[in-house]
């Protein structure tokens, strides 16, 4: 093992990937081995895999395979990129996905393991960090994998690694919109449905904290939204899409939303830290066309009873004076 090698407390929140499936799914319960981090000099009773190393670094760890089934089992090892589902859920690519990341620098000692029924097996792996690694976080997994029919059942162990050297979190709202549904009330208010994409435009895993409200022209008629639950944790690139329903919204002609985002930040000792929040706003046209279309019609009464008035009005001009008559 590399003398600088060394493992951190756990930046993810979950442990292990469990019951990931390739093909039709199957049930965690019905895989009949589990996985583990190996206790050594890195860590015992780790979650999973974490480690802060050096770009060209190697680091030399294990996985532990129990098979709590009768029969004995053929697996497959190896490892996988991380991506986030659409639930927000972290999982690995399936096999067919060539890695070009933390799965690509995990190597087996093997690609194939036998485990008897009732034992426990060592895989050693390597993490080979390339020379050119880019800093901050990478994120993929080690897994051991059967398939039967078309179903692959897969368990794994995620594998972070954080890389040397300027960690740049960042967060960012791409494509937002906003649009407002009216009311038939003239005087009442509507609904407002914000739209946008959280964008992790940084090297760091990074969840989001979000609020967002709506107001009239020069700050007037703020209507906050209700509680926008934290967005998941983002691997760096991806994006996280949002649509934020806001009820209650006068419409005011020309309406603002404003998106805050706050950055969470996990670190080495395994606390999230909030960072520096940052806006976003986007416009949109808000008319209340019941009230228009109500104004309308009274200016246009108003309108035909003045050329009524008027029209009399010259027509008593142009009546002929009476002749006096005498009595």
């Amino acid at each position: 093992m590399h003398p600088i090698a060394r493992a951190v407390v756990s930046l993810l929140a979950a442990a292990a990937f469990a019951g990931i499936t390739a093909g039709p799914a199957a049930a965690q319960d019905e895989a009949p081995w589990t996985v583990a981090t190996a206790a050594n000099d890195l860590g015992t009773d780790r979650d999973n895999y974490s480690y802060t190393a050096a770009a060209g670094e190697r680091i030399d760890d294990g996985l532990v395979i129990t098979n709590h089934g009768t029969i004995p089992l053929e697996l497959a090892v190896y490892g996988a990129d991380a991506f986030t589902t659409g639930a927000g859920q972290l999982d690995l690519l399936a096999k067919g996905k060539p890695p070009t990341g933390v799965g690509a620098w995990v190597h087996p000692n093997r690609d194939r393991v036998a485990v008897q029924p009732g034992q426990t097996t060592e895989v050693p792996f390597t993490v080979a960090i390339p020379v050119g690694a880019p800093s901050g976080d990478h994120v993929g997994g080690i897994l051991t994998s059967m398939t039967q029919g078309d179903v692959e059942r897969r368990v794994g162990i995620r594998i972070r690694v954080r890389v040397g050297g300027d960690l740049r979190p960042s967060l960012s709202v791409d494509t937002a919109d906003l649009g407002y549904s009216g009311t038939a009330n003239p005087f009442g208010a509507g609904d407002a449905t914000l739209t946008y994409t959280i964008h992790n435009t940084g090297n760091a895993v990074l969840a989001a904290r979000q609020s967002a409200s709506v107001t009239g022209p020069f700050g007037s008629w703020a209507v906050p939204a209700g509680a926008v639950p934290d967005s998941p944790q983002l691997l760096p690139g991806e994006t996280w899409k949002v649509s934020v329903p806001v009820h209650g919204v006068t419409p005011a002609v020309y309406l603002a939303a404003t998106v805050t985002l706050v950055p969470l930040l996990t670190d080495a000792a395994g606390s999230t830290s909030p960072l520096p929040a940052a806006d976003t706003t986007v416009h949109t046209w808000a008319v209340p066309w019941t009230l228009v279309v109500l104004l309308v019609a009274l200016v246009a009464v108003v309108v035909g009873l003045l050329r009524r008035r008027r029209t009399k009005q010259r027509e008593d001009e142009h009546l002929p004076e009476r002749d006096e008559v005498a009595v």
